[in-house]
């Protein structure tokens, strides 16, 4: 397995302004610089990096002014991150065509994949039908990436639709597109994260790994919360997962690169 790391620490996420207006400019983005966070992710141990959509977009016209980074540094954009409601109707064709320009910005800058968020929680709750709307859109979204070349991948995350093991099988029933677990989100919405992967080990695309303390819900480096990483990864052998991990810290109070190096110093130790 190969080890990157999640550029979002330098920063965090923020969204595109111009989403504001219009759902067709609505991107996930890092409110840092790609290029800072790609090379001291380098410097780190790492050999991958993911970034969000928004990050790619603000390269658009300047391609090779980030391009030239991943080159002098030797690393690999392994996967993109982006997102949509999924469960509106009347906005359907403004967040697919956003996913259709993030599929274009990922090939254009070399990713293997992409790994979709959402499946927005009304403001009343849930209504029935809405996972299955999130399903078929899920479809959708894996569709356009295929037409770029790219594997695609859901991310349960907290604040969706998507968080508990219960809703993760729900979903799971009514579409095909491949699980991308976040072993700190699925440890918060009440899972075993390495319980979840045996479950669903046929439908793994990708994996972020990410460590949690339980009491505050605060995501920590790799080893410094919660989490059993030793089942985790035992699991993903078990399930003969042999690619990208993504270690991912949403926040750090610190240096981003020194928490990227004690993630990798963990899992070095552990023989990865």
């Amino acid at each position: 397995m190969q080890i990157g790391y999640s550029a979002i620490t330098w920063g965090g996420v923020v969204g595109t302004a111009g989403g504001v207006g219009s759902i067709a400019d609505l991107f996930y983005a890092t409110d840092g610089d790609t290029r800072e966070a790609v090379r001291a992710i380098a410097g780190s141990g790492y050999t991958g990096v993911e970034v969000f959509d928004g990050d790619l977009l603000a390269y658009a016209d300047e391609p090779d002014r980030l391009l030239s980074v991943f080159e002098a540094t030797g690393m690999e954009l392994v996967s993109v991150y982006s997102g949509a409601n999924f469960i509106y109707d009347d906005i359907a064709v403004d967040e697919f065509a956003k996913l259709e320009r993030a599929a274009s910005l990922a090939a254009r800058f070399g990713a293997r994949r992409l790994v979709f968020g959402g499946g927005a929680r009304r403001a009343e709750g849930a209504r029935d039908g809405d996972i299955r709307a999130l399903g078929r859109g899920l479809d959708r979204a894996a569709e356009i990436a295929a037409a770029h070349g790219l594997g695609a991948s859901y991310h349960p995350h907290l604040g969706t639709l998507v968080e508990t093991p219960d809703a993760l099988a729900e979903l799971f029933d009514c579409c095909a597109v491949q699980f991308c677990p976040d072993t700190a989100h699925l440890a918060a919405g009440g899972g075993d994260p390495a319980e979840l992967i045996a479950e669903h080990s046929q439908r793994l695309g990708h994996v972020h790994l990410k460590d949690l303390s339980k009491d505050s819900t605060t995501f920590r480096p790799l080893g410094e919360g919660d989490l059993d990483f030793d089942g985790v990864l035992a699991a993903l052998e078990a399930a003969r997962y042999d690619d990208w991990l993504i270690v991912e810290l949403d926040a750090y109070a610190g240096d981003p690169a020194d928490a990227a190096r004690r993630s990798r110093s963990f899992l070095t130790a552990r023989g990865y």
